[in-house]
């Protein structure tokens, strides 16, 4: 406490008001309800400027599912940074690269039955999925993609043409062209087969669609609003695909590496997508890593086809070889996990019972949950009240009416109690006071 301490009688400078206000752009967002200056983070803790201690039920938007600075990982980055090992390479040959390649075959790839090569991108989420849509493009000779209502994968052009939230889409300037968006699952309700509908817009001669180059689905939509597509859906969504010859792509770069209890999310429908995405949690230590997975025989790519500066990210190869060797080994982990979301799943819904004319019902899979609420403003005020309280957790949604917990998958037992604890004091705190002051409000913290 006292490295946080100094840190801000030295940096003055850094507070609400001072250096972010006066030179960063309008463009930040988290910072906007989470205002503190952090200085010092582990595990699911985090500490402000002032000393103030948090805990992270955001994790990086799912990029710290190990939590912060953890140990397994930092003591090999520092490691393999003390032995003046390489940092950036481009795309040629290190033994960092080939230490996560040979893990992540080992560990991953080979104990599933999944013979798929990898590609490096350029460092983000969103990298991942333009190249796994330009692949798709190039080995089929189509140009649609299909995506689907709430869906979610990233904000530069291709992957913004596969995103379904207008204020984000409006943010392009330009038409976004070359995708098509159906309805998810349970978008009309639980009696309506929406793969169904997919397959009678495809076969009939007259809907208009041209027969696309690729699907692309997020098993668990996260920024959509915790929205999970159930495991028979998928299983017809591929075997949909398989007739029509058309790829599957599935966006595991949230719902991946562990969040939602298996490495894979979409490991317990049983399918083997035709390319994958992922990105986020992969380094596990925060550090941008992003992946396309692909089957062998759609390796169509020229060498340099597709490229950029930075695939070769080495200290993310290290740390992301860390994580595999440490945690996916064996069952262990993910049971863990597993043990974690079930508790959290039954807090959840207490919460909601506990609520019912305000709150509507948990939502998401595995670790990756929330608490659908009927008016999106007490989502915000609840939110506020939890950051009020040292609980540091954000919103999804159409309307963000979602209260999401992302906490690292590793947290402990006692930190996801008092996590849930401070959620279930903020939403009755919130949805007490909703009387006089109306559900936008903000309480300080008692």
């Amino acid at each position: 406490m006292e490295h946080v301490q100094q840190f801000g009688s030295e940096n003055a400078e850094f507070s609400e008001a001072g250096v972010f206000a006066r030179y960063e752009s309008n463009v930040q967002s988290y910072a906007r309800s989470t205002p503190a200056v952090f200085a010092k983070a582990v595990g699911c803790e985090i500490w402000d400027e002032r000393g103030g201690r948090y805990l992270d039920f955001l994790s990086g938007a799912g990029s710290l599912n190990y939590g912060h600075n953890n140990p397994v990982l930092k003591n090999a980055l520092i490691e393999y940074v003390n032995l003046d090992g390489i940092t950036h390479s481009l795309d040629l040959h290190t033994e960092a690269k080939a230490q996560f390649l040979t893990e992540l075959a080992d560990t991953i790839l080979l104990p599933r039955g999944l013979d798929y090569v990898a590609q490096f991108t350029g460092p983000t989420g969103t990298n991942a999925v333009e190249a796994a849509l330009k692949l798709a493009r190039k080995v089929t000779g189509r140009t649609n993609v299909v995506h689907f209502t709430n869906s979610f994968h990233g904000v530069s052009l291709g992957s913004l043409s596969m995103t379904g939230n207008q204020v984000l889409r409006k943010a392009a300037g330009v038409p976004l062209q070359g995708a098509v968006c159906m309805p998810f699952d349970g978008y009309y309700g639980a009696g309506v087969d929406t793969v169904a509908i997919l397959e009678q817009m495809l076969s009939d001669k007259s809907s208009g669609i041209d027969l696309p180059a690729a699907v692309i689905v997020e098993t668990v939509q996260g920024e959509g609003g915790l929205n999970p597509a159930g495991w028979e859906w998928l299983s017809d969504l591929e075997a949909l695909c398989k007739r029509q010859e058309i790829l599957l792509i599935i966006d595991d770069i949230q719902a991946g590496c562990g969040r939602t209890g298996t490495f894979f999310s979409f490991e317990p429908a049983g399918i083997v997508p035709d390319i994958v995405t992922l990105s986020k949690s992969l380094s596990g230590y925060g550090l941008p890593l992003a992946l396309v997975l692909m089957k062998r025989e759609l390796d169509h790519w020229e060498p340099g086809e597709h490229n950029g500066t930075f695939r070769g990210n080495n200290h993310a190869f290290v740390t992301a070889a860390a994580t595999l060797r440490h945690y996916w080994r064996s069952n262990e982990f993910s049971r863990e996990v597993m043990e974690k979301a079930d508790y959290l799943e039954g807090r959840l819904r207490g919460i909601v019972a506990r609520f019912p004319k305000h709150l509507e019902r948990v939502k998401g899979r595995g670790f990756m949950r929330g608490i659908s609420f009927a008016d999106a403003s007490y989502a915000a005020a609840v939110r506020d009240r939890c950051y009020a309280l040292g609980l540091i957790c954000e919103r999804c949604g159409a309307d963000d009416e979602v209260v999401k917990c992302m906490a690292p998958l590793t947290v402990t037992p006692e930190e996801l109690a008092e996590g849930l604890d401070i959620l279930e004091r903020a939403t009755g705190d919130v949805l007490s006071a909703r009387g006089s002051s109306g559900p936008k409000i903000r309480i300080a913290a008692s």
